[in-house]
């Protein structure tokens, strides 16, 4: 990251599971400034916006919460309904898991950039992933791409949306969080679990399962 960038503003989009908290630290040593942003959409695994607060505090984070309960209206899935079991197999990539939020990262980036804007930020920075990225399209290098281009156009700014995790395994983005000094801090204080268990997790959830298997193979690889 160039001297220039250093001293620049940013907003990360912020859940305070494992991956959005990496962004968190990522940002927080590359950015002078950093702004986190939670979105409520109704998800079942809502003691992630605890987690976002308390962390957020913490670390003497600007922190906003925006509600999205509308996500909860229009797309039936299993993050945000009761009645819908969350599938525990780890999605083959091919077909899109019941756990899919459709247009969620979409809607977020593009409100985080409103919010961006409105603070004179031009940085955001995301926690999606395509090596890992369970069948959700979202995630994908070739959307973050458009989208990017698509805000740059809708609002006449610059923006540039950061994904340092986006060609990462599991276990590499454990190995980052080491790499900045924080793997035990984001394994204890972080909640992945799409059943709200913080930590490690409930151990079954397809969350909790790629997680903790890519701690347990970078941990292979440290030792």
């Amino acid at each position: 990251m160039s001297k220039v960038l250093k001293e620049e503003k940013a907003i990360v989009v912020f859940s305070g599971g494992q991956d959005s908290t990496t962004c968190l630290f990522w940002a927080l040593e590359q950015f002078q400034e950093v702004v986190a942003v939670t979105f409520d959409y109704g998800q079942r695994h809502v003691k992630e916006i605890e987690c976002a607060k308390a962390i957020t505090k913490e670390l003497g984070v600007e922190h906003h919460i925006l509600d999205m309960a509308l996500l909860n209206q229009l797309a039936p899935n299993s993050l945000t309904r009761t009645d819908i079991e969350v599938d525990e197999e780890i999605p083959d990539g091919k077909t899109a898991p019941n756990s899919l939020v459709e247009g969620r990262n979409m809607l977020f980036l593009t409100f985080a950039a409103v919010l961006a804007k409105g603070k004179d930020i031009r940085h955001i920075v995301t926690g999606v992933c395509e090596t890992d990225f369970s069948g959700y399209p979202d995630c994908r290098d070739v959307f973050i791409k458009s989208l990017n281009v698509t805000l740059n156009l809708s609002m006449d700014y610059s923006y540039v949306i950061h994904t340092p995790l986006m060609w990462l395994t599991k276990a590499q983005t454990w190995e980052l969080a080491d790499k900045l000094g924080k793997l035990d801090y984001i394994r204890e204080k972080t909640l992945t679990c799409y059943n709200g268990v913080q930590g490690d997790g409930c151990g079954h959830c397809p969350a909790c399962t790629l997680r903790n298997r890519g701690l347990k193979e970078y941990l292979a690889i440290k030792s």
